[in-house]
C-alpha cells in the first residue's frame, strides 16, 4: 500500500539524518552526507509514486444517493389468495373453503440508487436503480432479486423535454393507490406495470396556469411462452406502442386538477406447432387517470380502463388469452382512492377497485370479475420509522364454480433510508 511506503521513507529518513548529525566530521563531510541524503530522499520519493495517479474513490466521480427501506409484513387472511404474501385475488372455495393462512415476509424490502451528472449547461443526466426481493421461484427465506426500474435519462430542461431508456412504469395508467398490500389493486381495478421502454416526454406551457404533457414509448411486449416454447412477444418482431396525452389546469382546491388520456396496442405470435402455423394476439387498452387535490389533507385519484390481452399490465384478473379457443380476453375495469393527511404522525388511505373480465371469453373455472375495498393507517415513530395496519375485503368471482371471498389483516413495519 501506498501508506506503508510513505512510512518505510520517513523512518529511513530519520535514520540517515540521526548518522549525519551523530557522526564527527569536518564541514567538506557534512556537505556530501547532506547530498547523499538528498539523494536517497529523492530515490525514496519516486518509488512511493511507482503505482501511478491518485486512484479514484471505488464509490465513483458522479453524484448517486442511496436510498430505500427496509418492510417486514405480517397478514392474516381468513380464505387462500394467491399468491400469499401478497393479494392478487382469492382462490375459489370449491374444494378449500375458508381456508385460512398466514403470512410473514422482508420481500418487500426496498433498495435503491438515485444518479445524477454530469450536465451541460442545456443539458441533463441522470439515472435510477432500483430493485426488492420479489423475484421468482426462491423458498421464503431465500428471496431473489427483483429489478423495479434500470434507466437513465437526458433532459432538456428549457426545452421541457427528456428522453428514457431502460425499465421504468409504463407510459399508460400511471397512478397508483397507497396500499401497504404490495400489489396497488392490480388485478384489481389498476393495470400498468414496468417494462423495457424507450420513452419521449414532451411539455408545453399553454399559459400560467395550463400545461399539456405529450408521452409516448416504443415498449417491449411481454407475451407468454407458446406450444414451440417460444416468448410470444419477442416473436412478434415488433415493440408495442404506448402513448399518453394529460393536462394539468386549475379546478377546485389548492393544487392543479390532472387528467390524462392513455393507451397501448401490441401484437404477440402464437406458434401452434412446429409446422408454422401460428396465430397472432393483440393486446390494446384505452385509459383514463386522473388525480384531484382537494385540500392541504385530502388528494383523490382515480382511473378506468378498458382493453383485451392484458394480463402483462396486471388486468384481466391475469388472464390474458384463452389458449382453447385462441381469443383475446376483453376486460375492463377501474379503481378510486383518497389519501388523507398527514395530521402530525398520522397518515390514512382509502380505497376500492373492480376488474370485470367478458364471461364469453372465458372457460369454465377461469375468473369473472375481482374487486377490493381497503383501508389503512400509518403512524411515524420518528422521521424514518413507520408502523402501518391495513384492512381488505376480498371478492373474486369465477364462471361455473364457486365464487370466493377473503377478509385481510395486514401489519407493516418500515424502516426508511
Amino acid at each position: 500500500m501506498r501508506t506503508g511506503k510513505w512510512t518505510w521513507m520517513i523512518v529511513v529518513v530519520v535514520c540517515l539524518v540521526f548518522q549525519v548529525l551523530a557522526a564527527p566530521s569536518s564541514g567538506a563531510e557534512l556537505n556530501d552526507r547532506i547530498s547523499a541524503l538528498e539523494k536517497e530522499l529523492a530515490d525514496l520519493k519516486r518509488d512511493a509514486g511507482a503505482d501511478g495517479p491518485e486512484k479514484k474513490s471505488l464509490w465513483s466521480s458522479l453524484d448517486i444517493q442511496l436510498y430505500g427501506y427496509v418492510k417486514a409484513d405480517a397478514s392474516y387472511d381468513d380464505s387462500r389468495t394467491t399468491p400469499g404474501n401478497f393479494v392478487l385475488y382469492t382462490d375459489s372455495e370449491a374444494t378449500n373453503e375458508d381456508d385460512d393462512e398466514f403470512n410473514l415476509t422482508a420481500n418487500q424490502t426496498r433498495l435503491g440508487f438515485n444518479i445524477n451528472g454530469p450536465s451541460t449547461d442545456t443539458m441533463k443526466t441522470s439515472g435510477k436503480i432500483e430493485f426488492d426481493f420479489y423475484g421468482n421461484y426462491a423458498s421464503e427465506n431465500k428471496a431473489k432479486l427483483q429489478v423495479r426500474h434500470a434507466y437513465m435519462t437526458l433532459d432538456w430542461p428549457d426545452d421541457q423535454f427528456s428522453l428514457l431508456f431502460g425499465q421504468t412504469w409504463d407510459v399508460v395508467s400511471p397512478l397508483l393507490p397507497s396500499t401497504l398490500n404490495y400489489p396497488v389493486l392490480w388485478d384489481a381495478g389498476n393495470i400498468g406495470y414496468r417494462r423495457p421502454q424507450i420513452r419521449a416526454t414532451k411539455s408545453y406551457d399553454l399559459n400560467q396556469d395550463v400545461t399539456l404533457k405529450l408521452e409516448g414509448a416504443l415498449a417491449r411486449t411481454i407475451g407468454r411462452t407458446d406450444p414451440t416454447n417460444s416468448e410470444t412477444g419477442e416473436d412478434s418482431g415488433k415493440p408495442t406502442l404506448q402513448g399518453r396525452v394529460s393536462v394539468s389546469f386549475p379546478f377546485f382546491g389548492h393544487k392543479r386538477t390532472t387528467v390524462g388520456v392513455s393507451g397501448h396496442v401490441g401484437e404477440e405470435e402464437y406458434d401452434l406447432d412446429a409446422t408454422g402455423r401460428n396465430v397472432d394476439f393483440d393486446s390494446q387498452s384505452i385509459n383514463l387517470d386522473v388525480t384531484q387535490p382537494v385540500n392541504d389533507w385530502l388528494t383523490v385519484k382515480a382511473e378506468a380502463f378498458s382493453g383485451e390481452n392484458l394480463n402483462a399490465y396486471l388486468g384481466g384478473i391475469g388472464q390474458g388469452v384463452n389458449t382453447t379457443t385462441l381469443n383475446e380476453i376483453d376486460s375492463k375495469g377501474g379503481w378510486v382512492a383518497a389519501s388523507l393527511g398527514p395530521w402530525d404522525e398520522w397518515r390514512f388511505n382509502v380505497g376500492a377497485g373492480v376488474d370485470s373480465a367478458d364471461r364469453g371469453d372465458l372457460n369454465a373455472g377461469q375468473r369473472t370479475l375481482n374487486s377490493c375495498v381497503f383501508g389503512n393507517v400509518c403512524y411515524a415513530l420518528n422521521a424514518h420509522t413507520q408502523i402501518g395496519l391495513e384492512l381488505s375485503q376480498w371478492n373474486t368471482n369465477y364462471k361455473g364454480v364457486d365464487d370466493a371471498d377473503n377478509f385481510r389483516v395486514q401489519a407493516s413495519f418500515i424502516y426508511k433510508f
